[in-house]
């Protein structure tokens, strides 16, 4: 079974990446490598991965670490590297980890989260679609949970 990861240089998506292929499933991590935050700590998630400086944007690089692993380097809104990512790989599940992050950041730069987050969450749900991934599991931001003080968290709010 092959799965898409995106986010994969982000903390999450590098960690379920790993234990997803540690569990002997294919997974292929995708990630932008934007500056919101310290580039270099993602570069370090992927030399921790088995992956080796360049990262040519649109190219699969393959893990010299962990058999089964791959990355490559691509934005979500790019329609037709996701068209041909998906058209190549044929992945039966993925999962959305990357977004552009910071709700404060939107106010400044609104048309990054638009881009990343409306444009490439849309562009990754018809991929899915319109090539038979069978699963696809989406996990948002903690912003979306506002102040919610209930555990677990819930997107519902508490009205009394």
């Amino acid at each position: 079974m092959k799965i898409l990861v995106t986010g994969t240089a982000g903390f999450i998506g590098f960690k379920l990446a790993l234990t997803l292929v540690e569990r002997g499933f294919e997974v292929v991590g995708l990630d932008n490598i934007n500056d919101y935050y310290d580039v270099q700590v993602k570069y370090g998630r992927l030399r921790e991965s088995g992956f080796q400086e360049p990262y040519d944007y649109g190219r699969l690089y393959h893990s010299h670490k962990y058999p089964g692993l791959s990355f490559i380097r691509q934005n979500l809104e790019d329609l037709e590297g996701m068209q041909k990512l998906f058209r190549e790989q044929r992945f039966s599940r993925a999962c959305n980890l990357a977004a552009q992050a910071g709700v404060r950041y939107s106010l400044t730069n609104p048309y990054a989260y638009v881009d990343s987050n409306l444009v490439g969450y849309i562009n990754l749900l018809e991929c899915c679609r319109h090539n038979q991934v069978e699963h696809l599991v989406f996990a948002s931001s903690s912003s979306v949970y506002g102040l919610n003080e209930t555990q677990p968290f819930s997107v519902h709010a508490n009205v009394d």
